[in-house]
């Protein structure tokens, strides 16, 4: 029953579509039912154009993230100033100590007192060179160590993920480094080799990529396969082009979060390492002496800004450089590029 109303009332809908079509043609000429559309060229090249382009949709889609601008700024002006700060008037010797009439250093001299913007340490130094350019020398390493992280760690990953044949070289290398503590081996390199910047950096430098390649091996397997790898082999391309244009290109947001985050995870490390005494020496001011320094006299309460303005740049380069670097690796991926 329902199966032949429902063929009813099809019936009766094609009447009417036949019905409305007659009355269509009945009331226009030929005419106005059809007409040819002019060709314009123009038109037809700006139909398959697009303004579409990477670099400008990230930092576009960056920018629109007012905590992750607001940090960069603050992170663009510590550095300016951190190496502008030597070249300002009136600015002291962070190695010199000062003394008095009577040849007595100035030690700890309150902030503000005496000419001493923040004060002065226990040797009679100006606390305010000081942490600037400890600033300097632990962004130095920090920076280096990234540099060299990410070089050497890209390449190993890129190498291990995409090449099979290296997969068991790479992976027996990684077992072999990764199961040495890295406190140990910093322990190890300080006691053999000279304390200074070069040993710092060398042994953060040893293992540090291991993270690294680790990371960037996993995303190129799962992508290795893809359509477009195997069209790109079947075409001609060499290994090498198959890996700088096809694979590098897809990790971009991930490799910048990994160097954004290596540089306070340098500098950490060389405050530990000084924290627990084989870090640089004492001629070398760097944040991690200067808290070591600090360290010492928090007892007093008089004598706690020693270890709080060193603190507080470790702080804001840290946080700046871990928001800046998670906010970089969202705005890189182009699923966030979508106006």
């Amino acid at each position: 029953m329902k199966s032949y109303r429902r063929k009813a009332s099809d019936r009766l809908g094609d009447k009417l579509n036949d019905q409305l079509k007659k009355d269509l043609r009945a009331n226009m000429s030929e005419a106005e039912l059809f007409s040819f559309a002019p060709f314009d060229a123009g038109r037809a090249e700006r139909g398959g154009y697009s303004n579409y382009s990477y670099w400008q949709a990230t930092f576009r889609a960056f920018f629109k993230n007012k905590a992750a601008v607001f940090f960069l700024c603050l992170m663009a002006a510590t550095l300016l100033f951190t190496f502008v700060q030597p070249y300002l008037p009136g600015q002291k010797d962070p190695l010199f100590i000062h003394n008095n009439d009577y040849g007595l250093p100035l030690n700890n001299i309150p902030p503000g007192q005496m000419g001493f913007l923040l004060g002065t340490n226990s040797i009679g130094q100006d606390l305010w060179s000081r942490i600037w350019a400890g600033t300097r020398t632990s962004l130095f390493i920090g920076f280096t160590v990234a540099v060299v992280e990410a070089a050497v760690g890209i390449l190993v990953g890129v190498l291990w993920g995409y090449v099979r044949k290296l997969d068991f070289f790479f992976t027996e290398l990684y077992n072999i480094l990764d199961n040495i503590p890295q406190t140990l081996l910093l322990l190890l390199i300080s006691y053999v080799m000279k304390p200074g910047v070069s040993t710092i950096i060398f042994a953060l430098s040893l293992t540090g990529w291991l993270g690294m390649a680790r990371f960037i091996r996993n995303q190129i397997i799962i992508i290795r396969d893809r359509d477009y790898n195997l069209a790109s082999r079947c075409l001609g391309a060499t290994t090498a082009q198959i890996m700088f244009k096809n694979l590098l290109p897809y990790l971009v947001s991930v490799i910048t979060m990994r160097m954004a985050l290596a540089i306070p995870g340098a500098i950490g490390s060389e405050v530990f390492v000084t924290y627990i005494g084989i870090g640089l020496p004492v001629s070398i001011p760097s944040l991690g002496n200067l808290i070591q320094t600090g360290r010492q006299v928090m007892q007093a309460p008089v004598l706690r800004y020693q270890l709080i303005f060193p603190v507080l740049i470790l702080a804001v380069i840290t946080i700046s450089f871990y928001i800046i670097g998670n906010s970089f690796a969202d705005a890189a991926d182009p699923k966030n590029h979508v106006n």
